[in-house]
């Protein structure tokens, strides 16, 4: 009985799964195919499915409203330099709270947790001034400068680096490695997936965000991301005959996430099962 359940709850499983993912992928396929439809099949109903003669029509009309090349490589800009960031602050902050003892740590490590609890809005204002009264508003370094840091970076490195046997940082320092060449050549190998998850997990909130740089950045266009120049096609979404050229802008957002996590997929499926083995 139990062989019989097993081997009819597997397919019913791989059912599931395919149904999910069918229904997580749905609104990204649909959106690549209506923008390579013409306008007349934007406007048909029923729908159509799949164009019946594919064009690229509309991605050049984006870059003729935006200047999707500049905004592109500002959104590359910030997404990378505050990935970069979050990457070397976390793992250095991590590897204190957990390989270290000093007086203090335990609270000050529950105070930076408890910041993971407050929602952004709180925290915009106050960050607006300091970047104001640095006198960098309006550029690509103040949006960049106040995500250098991140609590939950530093909370997922220091659970990972915990598990680094302290043997092994023992073995290095006696061989007369200092404390950030142990860091980066011993205990950052150790945890590849986990710096390979929260790189992703970085990259795609910093090229997504909006609120903040729109705040910094002050109408200042040239320097706007590829999601504020989006905003540019909102004019454009009133009628089904530019649904296309919408679509277009959209899926030249979405492309270098997409790619990244392409990339990285095999060492974030690794740091989710560690994650599950240790716990």
């Amino acid at each position: 009985m139990t062989a019989r359940r097993f081997g009819f709850g597997r397919p019913l499983l791989a059912l599931v799964i395919i149904g999910v993912a069918v229904i997580a992928a749905f609104p990204l396929v649909w959106m690549v195919l209506s923008s390579l439809k013409t306008p007349q099949e934007s406007m048909q109903v029923p729908p159509v499915w799949l164009p019946r003669s594919p064009n690229f029509e509309a991605y050049r009309e984006v870059s003729d409203v935006i200047d999707a090349g500049r905004s592109m490589l500002n959104s590359a800009i910030i997404a990378t330099s505050a990935t970069l960031g979050i990457l070397i602050t976390s793992l250095m902050a991590g590897y204190a709270f957990a390989k270290y003892s000093f007086k203090g740590r335990d609270t000050l490590f529950a105070i930076m947790i408890a910041t993971m609890f407050l929602p952004p809005i709180v925290t915009l204002i106050p960050l607006y001034r300091i970047v104001s009264e640095m006198g960098l508003a309006g550029t690509l370094f103040g949006v960049i400068l106040p995500q250098l840091g991140n609590a939950f970076g530093i909370f997922l490195m220091r659970q990972f680096i915990a598990g680094v046997p302290n043997d092994l940082i023992d073995a290095a320092r006696v061989d007369g490695a200092s404390e950030l060449r142990v860091l980066f050549t011993v205990v950052a190998p150790a945890i590849v997936p986990a710096i390979a998850a929260l790189a992703l997990f970085a990259f795609t909130f910093h090229w997504n965000t909006y609120l903040w740089p729109l705040t910094v950045l002050q109408g200042n266009t040239d320097n706007y991301p590829i999601v504020l120049s989006l905003g540019r096609l909102l004019s454009y979404n009133r009628g089904a005959m530019n649904a296309g050229f919408v679509m277009a802008g959209a899926t030249l957002a979405v492309l270098p996430p997409l790619v990244l996590f392409v990339f990285l997929q095999k060492f974030f499926v690794d740091s989710m099962v560690s994650t599950g083995v240790k716990g």
